[in-house]
């Protein structure tokens, strides 16, 4: 386990109020652990600058499997991008909408690509990019 470092912040009243009532909403235990997630959360999003990091994420996309060919054209897009798309879990969600969640792993550049190309699809009501890390560099 890495050592801990402390440090002090200063910062203007009004806006640890609304830090701390934040850290409320969101039931952290303590400051410390808020500030560790907003850090984590900036390098995340600093990993997906570096076009040549290896980057995973998630992309859900919510559509009707009963829209002609959407089903067989959203498998094929999968299909494509194999060494990418790593696990996918589909979701019955009434008698029309499923719920489809991709893992996947690769270049944010082509995650990117690849989750514009599924959700663009015709047919798909909504689609979403989540993009996170690894986890080795945090």
């Amino acid at each position: 386990m890495s050592k801990i470092a402390r440090f002090g912040i200063s910062m203007d009243e009004s806006l640890l109020a609304r830090f701390d009532k934040y850290i409320g909403e969101k039931e952290y235990a303590n400051r410390s652990e808020a500030i560790r997630d907003l850090v984590r959360e900036k390098l995340v999003q600093d990993e997906w600058q570096d076009s040549e990091k290896l980057t995973v994420g998630t992309i859900t996309l919510i559509y009707d499997h009963h829209q002609r060919d959407l089903t067989d054209k959203l498998t094929r897009h999968q299909h494509d991008e194999h060494d990418v798309v790593i696990s996918s879990m589909h979701v019955h969600l009434d008698h029309h909408n499923c719920l489809e969640v991709l893992a996947v792993r690769g270049k944010p550049s082509t995650i990117q690509k690849i989750a514009d190309k599924l959700i663009s699809t015709k047919g798909v009501k909504h689609g979403k990019l989540v993009m996170t890390s690894t986890g080795r560099d945090l």
